[in-house]
């Protein structure tokens, strides 16, 4: 075995590799709830995880590298949302891959939450998806959106009501 000195751009491609083995599946969940494809989704992924690797001596400096990254994928995924304004993306048709049968009638199906969030502007939805499908809390929230924690409340507040209206009213 070869021996290397520390700091070596080797050392910096496993220290990503493992850094992405670790992010990978959040990443992906994150970025198909933002998008609602799958095949978008990936895209998202790649691009962010190809920005996180050209800027990795900031990222791996950052107070939370996982906040970072995921930074980079909200910041990709506006980018995709302002270029295509006027196109609706419904989510993928294979619904029968995420559809998982539900013993209670009072939960709602994947399928029509995943059409209820399509459904939210852009930053609404981002902020749902942070807050309560991936669990991070308002100020991690924030952080990635680069906004104060009062507009993450404002956000996820106007968020929930419009969640709730669309599902109660059957308007997916």
């Amino acid at each position: 075995m070869e021996h290397r000195p520390a700091g070596t751009a080797s050392d910096a491609e496993h220290d990503f590799r493992v850094f992405v083995q670790g992010i990978a599946a959040s990443l992906h969940r994150t970025a198909y709830l933002l998008c609602g494809d799958w095949h978008l989704a990936d895209d998202l992924v790649q691009e962010t995880l190809a920005k996180a690797y050209s800027h990795w001596r900031k990222v791996q400096r950052a107070d939370s590298p996982s906040a970072y990254v995921r930074r980079i994928l909200i910041n990709e995924s506006r980018r995709g949302w302002r270029r295509n304004r006027n196109i609706t993306v419904q989510p993928d048709a294979d619904v029968a891959d995420i559809a998982v049968g539900d013993m209670s009638d009072q939960v709602v199906n994947r399928a029509d939450l995943l059409q209820a969030l399509q459904s939210l502007p852009a930053r609404q939805r981002a902020t749902v998806v942070l807050r309560f499908l991936e669990g991070l809390s308002e100020r991690e929230t924030a952080a990635a959106l680069g906004c104060s924690e009062g507009t993450v409340k404002s956000q996820t507040s106007r968020a929930l009501i419009k969640l709730k209206s669309v599902l109660n009213r059957g308007d997916i």
